[in-house]
C-alpha cells in the first residue's frame, strides 16, 4: 500500500519538476524573443527614422528648386511686365509730345489769329476815322463851292467834273505810251511766240499722236466712278501718274494727255486695270499704278532684249540692257531711239561686211553710241558723257567708247569701225519723216518746266501737264506749311516768267497732302 503512494507521489513529484522546468525555460525563450523583437523594433525604428530623416531632406531639397524655379518665374514675368510698362510709357510720353507739338502749333495759330484780329480792328478804326475825315472835308468843300461868287452847287460840280476828265485823259495818254513802249520791248518775244504757235499747227497731228492716249471704256457710267466723289479719284491718279486725265464727250472713252510716253503708258495700263477690276479709289489707284510702272519697265527690258536677240547681240550688262530698253520711250526730234540705234547697227553692221571689218563690232558700237540718252531725263550731264561712263562702267569695249564721243567729234576716230557709225547715224537721222524739230524742242521745253519746278527746296515731285499749260508741284509738307504754299507757287510763277519763253501762260499748282497712319495691335 505504501509503495504504490510513494510511486505516485514521485511520479506527482518529478510532474511538477518537470512542469517548473517547463515554465522557466519557456519564460527565458519568451525573454529572450522579447529582447530580440525590442531589438529588431529598435533597429526597424532606427531605419525607418533614417528614411524619414532621407526623405525630409529630399523634400526640403525639391521645395528649394520648386520656390528658386518659382522666383525665377516671377522674376521674368515682373521684368516682362516693367519691360511693359516701359513701352507704354514711352509710348504715352510720344503722344503727349506730339500732343505738346500740336498745342504750340495752335497756340501759334491762336496768338497770329490774335494779332490779325488787332490789325483788322486798328485798320477798321482808321478806316472809319478817314470816313468821318472825308465827310467833313466833302461838307467844306461844297460850303466853299457854294460860297464862291457866282458858283452854284451845280456849277461846281460841273467844273470838278471837267478837272476829272482832263486829269484821266492825261493819265490815259501815258498809259497808252507806256503800253507802246512795253509792246515795242516784247515785239520779238511775241513774234517768236506767233512763229511757234504756227508751226505746232502744223504739227498738230504728230503731237497729237505722240502725247496723246486713248483708254476705252465698257459705258459712259464708268467715266463718273473715274472721277469719283467730288474728284478725288482724278485726282489721286493724275498725282500717281503724271498724266492730266481728259474726259469729254467722247463716247466710251478717256483721253490722257502726256509728253513722258513712259508716264503715259503706266497711266493708260493702270486705268485699264481699274476699269476691268470695277474698285477705283485712292489706296488701290496708288497700288495699280506703283504694279503698272513695274510692267512697263519689264516691257522696255523685254523689247531692248528683242533688239539684242534680233541682231546677235550677246554679253551686255544687264544695267546697259535696261537703260537701252528705255529708248523704247525716247524720243529725238521725233525719232523713236531705241528704233533709229537699231537702224544704225543694221547699217554699220551692213557696212562693215561689205568693207571686211568686224561686223559683230560695228554693230554693238551703233547700237551703244546713243545709250547715253536713256539716262538724260534723270542725271546731269549730255548724252554723250553718260553714255561713255555708262559703258565704262560695265566695261565694254574701247571701241564701244570711241563710238559714242567720236559720233559727235568729242575725240578722234580711233577704230575703222566709228566712222562706220557716224555714217550710219547720219543715215538714220536722214531719213525723210525720221525727225521731227518742232516736237523734239516742245519735249526739251516742258523737260525744262519741271526741272525748274523741281530746284525748289521742300519739292518732291512735279509734272508738266496740260501740254505744258500746267504745272502741278507736290511739296514735302515737314518743309513746306500751308502759308509757303503761297509764297512757293509765286515764286516758281516768276522764275518761270525769267526763263522760260512760251504762249499764253502757265498755271502753277502747289499741293501739299498729309497723312496720319496708326496701326491697331
Amino acid at each position: 500500500m505504501d509503495t504504490p503512494v510513494l510511486v505516485i507521489a514521485a511520479a506527482l513529484g518529478s510532474a511538477l519538476v518537470g512542469v517548473v522546468l517547463g515554465w522557466g525555460l519557456e519564460r527565458w525563450r519568451l525573454q529572450r524573443a522579447k529582447a530580440g523583437a525590442e531589438q529588431e523594433a529598435a533597429r526597424i525604428r532606427e531605419a525607418a527614422e533614417r528614411e524619414a530623416e532621407r526623405i525630409r531632406q529630399a523634400a526640403e531639397l525639391a521645395g528649394k528648386e520648386a520656390a528658386y524655379q518659382a522666383k525665377e518665374a516671377w522674376e521674368r514675368e515682373e521684368a516682362r511686365r516693367r519691360e511693359d510698362i516701359e513701352r507704354a510709357e514711352r509710348r504715352l510720353e510720344e503722344r503727349r509730345a506730339a500732343l505738346d507739338r500740336k498745342y504750340d502749333v495752335l497756340d501759334e495759330k491762336e496768338r497770329q489769329l490774335e494779332e490779325r484780329e488787332k490789325e483788322l480792328l486798328a485798320r477798321l478804326e482808321d478806316v472809319e476815322r478817314q470816313a468821318g475825315e472825308y465827310d467833313r472835308l466833302v461838307a467844306a468843300a461844297r460850303a466853299r463851292l457854294e460860297s464862291l461868287a457866282g458858283l452854284t452847287a451845280e456849277e461846281a460840280k460841273k467844273q470838278l467834273i471837267a478837272q476829272l476828265q482832263d486829269q484821266a485823259r492825261s493819265e490815259a495818254a501815258n498809259l497808252v505810251r507806256e503800253i507802246k513802249e512795253t509792246a515795242k520791248r516784247e515785239a520779238e518775244r511775241e513774234a517768236k511766240n506767233i512763229i511757234a504757235l504756227a508751226i505746232q499747227r502744223i504739227a498738230a497731228d504728230h503731237t497729237a499722236e505722240s502725247t496723246v492716249s486713248v483708254v476705252s471704256l465698257p459705258s459712259d457710267e464708268m467715266k463718273g466712278r473715274i472721277i469719283g466723289r467730288e474728284g478725288r479719284n482724278i485726282r489721286a491718279f493724275e498725282q500717281a501718274t503724271g498724266i492730266d486725265v481728259i474726259i469729254d464727250d467722247t463716247p466710251e472713252a478717256v483721253i490722257l494727255s502726256g509728253f513722258d510716253p513712259i508716264r503715259r503708258e503706266t497711266a493708260r495700263l493702270s486705268l485699264e486695270k481699274l476699269v476691268a477690276d470695277g474698285r477705283i479709289h485712292p489706296g488701290r489707284i496708288e497700288e495699280v499704278v506703283a504694279k503698272s510702272r513695274k510692267e512697263v519697265e519689264e516691257s522696255m527690258i523685254q523689247a531692248a532684249e528683242e533688239v539684242l536677240y534680233e541682231l546677235g547681240i550677246h554679253g551686255l550688262h544687264p544695267e546697259i540692257v535696261k537703260v537701252l530698253g528705255r529708248l523704247k520711250f525716247r524720243t529725238s526730234y521725233g525719232q523713236n531711239q531705241l528704233q533709229h540705234a537699231r537702224e544704225v547697227a543694221i547699217l554699220a553692221g551692213n557696212m562693215a561686211a561689205e568693207m571686211g571689218l568686224d561686223v559683230a563690232m560695228a554693230k554693238r558700237m551703233g547700237l551703244l553710241h546713243d545709250i547715253g540718252k536713256g539716262l538724260t531725263h534723270e542725271h546731269e550731264g549730255t548724252h554723250v558723257e553718260l553714255g561713255w561712263q555708262l559703258c565704262k562702267k560695265y566695261g565694254e569695249p574701247d571701241q564701244v567708247l570711241n563710238a559714242i564721243k567720236a559720233h559727235h567729234d568729242e575725240e578722234p576716230h580711233r577704230y575703222p569701225e566709228t566712222f562706220l557709225v557716224t555714217a550710219a547715224d547720219a543715215i538714220s537721222g536722214a531719213r525723210p519723216g525720221a525727225r521731227r524739230e518742232m516736237f523734239e524742242t516742245y519735249v526739251k521745253r516742258l523737260e525744262k518746266l519741271e526741272e525748274i519746278a523741281q530746284s525748289f527746296p521742300g519739292v518732291e515731285r512735279c509734272f508738266a501737264i496740260q501740254a505744258g499749260r500746267e504745272v502741278r508741284v507736290m511739296v514735302d509738307p515737314e518743309q513746306i506749311d500751308d502759308a509757303g504754299m503761297a509764297e512757293l507757287s509765286e515764286r516758281i510763277a516768276r522764275r518761270l516768267e525769267e526763263e522760260l519763253q512760251y504762249p499764253g501762260q502757265i498755271k502753277v499748282v502747289v499741293i501739299r497732302e498729309t497723312r496720319a497712319v496708326d496701326f491697331a495691335r
